[in-house]
């Protein structure tokens, strides 16, 4: 939604307090975003209790700004009663929109708040123009791109895309793509899509910090991101001060109302409030290198620390209603198909090399472009497709079908349509995110034949979920997908714990020290109602291959220890 004085886009400010709130208001903004106590992607923020977002809302709309409430954590089987009443009482008190990343809450929301607008959350990974028509079906009104684009697929996107499009325009990056990161979870027992990231990314591997990013600052491109027709431009910031909000946001207040590119003195404010050795626009301008890394160094600290803010209100905005916009229609280029509900085993090898043919997996897949039509009869689609991309992802698709392919993993929403005019059965990986029945339902609607559950649930939670649940029960998670791809093949932590680093379609991959290990435990798999067991193979020989699917076979466990640097 553009600012009504002057037909801009939107400047949308963070609010991880009340001071912050306020700081955002004065310092111009058109909208704001915060969470509240529970299902919020940032909840070691201050945050907001019920009584303070009431006051919050009326404090925003006095000033004619919105306010969106971020929803945004992934919610468990037994908690949707729960956030649905915290739904409900956000609609009462007149949130302006939700911001969401679980499938069955976007879902819920549209079919019982029908005029409360939902806008998809980053965690949703949505990185090309076909995710917006899949958005749209979801009943979203917009969504938010990944950080990882260049201003020509965030171009190609608002181009083509059905819903509004909002791009994050300063602040943090995650050197892994939203939604796709477990390596908080995995090493640290804090999930990131729970909202307890222990930003691992900015701990030192290998004696350095490859995984650490710079802050992002698109102040120097306002001109360019006016001449996409983007809604909205976000400002990243709810665990940052009241001082830091106020700060960011006037200065691109400005910007916008001058229709400007920032000049050096600006850029040097911005850094003042805060930095990580300066900033990087190395994704919007497509210069993807080693000068994208930065740690946030004592005299950044000091710098910070030193400055102080008159805090004055720029000018007071109008506010502007959101057109609430609702769609019912599912399914584009698919029939529905029904899940299969026999026991059955598929297995994915990322290495061509490493490929065991045996009559335990129904599937065996490869990567795309690694699809040789040997032993495999399925393909795993890339993590990420952009749209600059899909035309050579499309012919590999139609060149694997040829070569014998008969299924698909499907990672993304906006990869369903590559599968369109072919016999391809789709199949969705575990990179959805599902973390309860009616998330995994949502996406048999888009024509799945199948669902990878999401490896953060413990088998109880996975129990609680009703009918089919496909399960990762061996394999070293991918941890990671990285746009900027590491030189290293493996990361040695602090821990002397080693992760592998192994390319997929172009990008790094960073997986687990260990692999899941779950084959021996059949009488748990069959109780917690597992029909469908997911292996991962990646950096196995082949007599270990054997010998893993051999301890399932015979329900034996396999001596498999975490590989570590000695020292």
């Amino acid at each position: 939604m553009s600012s009504k004085l002057s037909n801009l886009p939107e400047l949308l400010a963070p609010a991880g307090s009340f001071e912050a709130l306020v700081c955002a208001v004065k310092g111009g903004a058109d909208a704001v975003y915060l969470g509240g106590n529970e299902f919020n992607a940032r909840m070691n923020a201050k945050n907001f209790t019920e009584k303070e977002l009431e006051k919050a809302v009326k404090y925003a709309h006095s000033y004619g700004v919105r306010l969106y409430a971020a929803v945004n954590t992934l919610i468990y089987e037994r908690e949707f009663k729960d956030a649905m009443r915290y739904v409900a009482y956000l609609y009462s008190i007149g949130t302006d929109a939700l911001i969401t990343a679980d499938l069955a809450l976007c879902s819920a929301v549209a079919k019982e708040f029908p005029d409360f607008p939902i806008h998809a959350s980053t965690q949703m990974g949505v990185h090309n123009s076909e995710a917006g028509f899949a958005m749209r079906d979801l009943g979203f009104s917009r969504m938010v791109t990944a950080r990882e684009l260049s201003m020509e697929n965030i171009r190609t996107i608002c181009e083509k895309s059905p819903i509004e499009i909002e791009i994050f325009v300063h602040g943090a990056l995650c050197v892994c793509h939203s939604g796709q990161c477990l390596m908080s979870s995995v090493i640290g027992a804090r999930s990131g899509n729970r909202g307890e990231c222990a930003q691992p990314c900015r701990m030192m591997y290998n004696g350095k910090y490859p995984l650490s990013l710079k802050d992002s600052c698109l102040a120097g491109h306002i001109t360019d991101i006016l001449s996409m027709n983007v809604a909205s431009l976000k400002i990243e910031g709810r665990m940052k001060s009241p001082a830091y909000v106020y700060s960011v946001t006037s200065v691109y207040r400005r910007l916008l109302d001058e229709k400007r590119n920032a000049d050096d003195d600006e850029i040097q404010r911005l850094a003042s409030v805060f930095s990580r050795q300066g900033f990087t626009d190395g994704y919007f301008t497509n210069r993807i290198s080693k000068k994208m890394n930065g740690i946030r160094t004592d005299a950044d600290k000091n710098t910070s620390k030193n400055q102080t803010q008159d805090v004055k209100p720029l000018c007071k905005r109008q506010g502007n209603p959101i057109a609430p916009a609702r769609f019912t229609s599912f399914v584009r280029d698919f029939e529905i198909q029904f899940p299969k509900t026999e026991k059955h085993c598929t297995a994915r090898f990322l290495s061509a090399d490493g490929v065991v043919k045996h009559d335990l997996f129904d599937i065996v897949y490869l990567p795309l472009y690694k699809f040789d039509g040997k032993y495999a009869n399925g393909v795993i689609l890339p993590p990420v497709v952009l749209d600059s991309e899909w035309d050579s992802v499309r012919c590999a698709v139609l060149q694997a079908e040829k070569k014998g392919a008969k299924h698909a993993l499907v990672c993304n929403f906006g990869h369903i349509s590559l599968l369109s005019g072919t016999s391809l059965t789709p199949h969705a990986d575990y990179r959805f995110n599902l973390y309860s029945t009616a998330s995994r339902d949502v996406l048999y609607r888009f024509g799945f034949a199948d669902a990878l559950l999401s490896p953060e649930l413990t088998l109880p939670q996975i129990r609680d979920i009703k009918g089919d649940k496909g399960v990762v029960i061996y394999g070293r998670l991918p941890l990671m997908t990285l746009e900027k791809r590491l030189s290293e093949t493996e990361l040695c932590d602090r821990q002397r714990a080693v992760f592998p680093v192994v390319e997929e379609a172009g990008r790094s991959i960073v997986l687990n020290s260990c692999p899941v290990y779950m084959s021996d435990k059949k009488a748990l798999l069959d109780k917690a109602g597992i029909n469908h067991r997911h292996f991962i193979f990646s950096i196995e020989k082949k007599a270990e291959i054997k010998q893993i699917i051999d301890g399932y076979l015979q329900g034996k466990p396999v001596n498999y220890p975490i590989k570590r640097i000695k020292g």
